[in-house]
Order: structure tokens, then C-alpha cells, then sequence
């Protein structure tokens, strides 16, 4: 099997400048992705794709290859798959067809390398053609506001509010990795598609960085569980 880690990092960011750079837990943010692919005992390779030529010096500094991402396909409106697609065709230009790409999420810290490894293994094992790593949902009840200033539930029905053991399990999308065929990228235009599958990852393994709050509490997630310790 040829596996590679894809993990797209704009230089642009409207939340937080120079996002993917910030310190976090005394080293740049984008590292601790790197650092978990190239860990990961079935990846082979792992590859940034970036319009900042500071985020690409940094990916390279901490052993990851690089690739230069048009400026076409790094603004605000442009899709995660358009960059995964670019990263697949230059990689398979490099080092040939693989038979995965695990895409990443440098703002989602909180994963260790056998989240990937067990992903992968569940991908060969289910002959899978996508999958995604989530957390269970539990005691989650959502409510949405109405035109008319009115509260509506919508998953479940509070009038006939069931018990904890009753409420069947959900999943939540935690973004912090996908795995995929590249033909299922080059055919669907997306990063899910045939047979699907499902990584369970820890609950505190949902949280990423959107904002400046967002820092100090995974900070000191990763601290309280170890994960900086790599």
C-alpha cells in the first residue's frame, strides 16, 4: 500500500492571523499535524500544500514536503477538495499512483498517530472507499430559532423526552482528518463518497482552532492529556 497525508494550510485567515503559524504549546501550529503524520507507521509521505512561502520554509523545517498551491484555488471561497485534488496530481507526478491520502486539518491539533493508523487499517480491513473521524454524540439536543422569536427542538421531541440508555448513538463530524481513494476525489469532487466508514476518536479530540478562545483551551487539552509529548 502507498499512503500519503495531505494537510492543506492557507496563508490567509480571517478569524486569526497567520493561523496556521501561531505558537501553540511552544511550537508553530501546523507542526503538531506534521509531526503526527510523519508518526503515523502506514503514511508514507506527508505533503503540505500552501500559497505562504513561510508556512511551506516551516513544513519543510519540520520534515514534511511542500507544494506550492496557485493563488486560483487559497482564497476564502475555495474548497479543501480543490487543494487536495492539486496536492494528489502533484504528488502522483512525483512518487507515482498511492492507494490512500489521509487529508488533515492543521487546526485540529488534538489527534495522536494511531488515530490514523487505526483509521487506515479499518479502510483496508472494511474495503472502504472513504472515511471520516468523528466523536460520539451524547445528551446532544439541538434547538433552532424560528421566524417568530419561538424556540423549535430539532432532533428529538421534548414532549416525549426519552432516557439517556434509549436515544440511539450518533456521530459527530470532528474535521480533524479524512481518508480517501483518489479516485473517489477525482469522481465525486468530494472526499466522501462509495463506501463510507468512521474513525471514533476520544470526545476531547473534537475541539479546533477558530479563534483566539479556541487556543487556550486546546492548549490545554493537549497539555492535561499528553499530546504535546511527541
Amino acid at each position: 500500500m502507498k499512503i500519503s497525508a495531505i494537510i492543506p494550510a492557507r496563508g490567509g485567515s480571517k478569524g486569526i492571523l497567520r493561523k496556521n503559524l501561531i505558537n501553540f504549546c511552544g511550537k508553530p501550529l501546523i507542526y503538531w499535524s506534521i509531526k503526527q503524520a510523519l508518526l503515523a507507521e502506514h503514511v508514507d509521505s506527508v505533503w503540505v500544500s500552501s500559497d505562504c512561502e513561510e508556512i511551506l520554509e516551516v513544513a519543510l523545517s519540520c520534515g514534511a514536503q511542500v507544494i506550492k498551491r496557485p493563488g486560483d484555488i487559497s482564497g476564502d471561497t475555495a474548497s479543501s477538495e480543490a487543494a487536495w485534488m492539486h496536492a494528489v496530481d502533484h504528488i502522483e507526478s512525483v512518487q507515482g499512483s498511492q492507494d490512500y491520502y489521509v487529508g488533515m486539518q492543521a487546526t485540529s491539533p488534538l489527534r495522536e498517530c494511531k488515530d490514523i493508523d487505526l483509521a487506515i487499517q479499518s479502510m483496508q480491513s472494511n474495503s472502504l472507499d472513504s472515511l471520516l473521524s468523528v466523536c460520539v454524540i451524547e445528551d446532544f439536543f439541538i434547538w433552532e430559532k424560528q421566524d417568530d422569536s419561538g424556540l423549535k427542538p430539532i432532533n428529538y421531541d421534548f414532549n416525549d423526552r426519552k432516557r439517556r440508555q434509549l436515544i440511539k448513538t450518533r456521530y459527530l463530524e470532528n474535521g480533524s482528518f479524512y481518508i480517501f481513494k483518489p479516485e473517489i476525489l477525482r469522481q465525486k469532487n468530494n472526499r466522501l463518497g462509495g463506501l463510507i466508514g468512521i474513525q471514533i476518536m476520544e470526545r476531547f479530540k473534537m475541539f479546533q482552532i477558530d479563534n483566539m478562545e479556541d487556543i487556550e483551551l486546546c492548549e490545554a487539552i493537549m497539555k492535561a492529556y499528553n499530546l504535546d509529548i511527541v
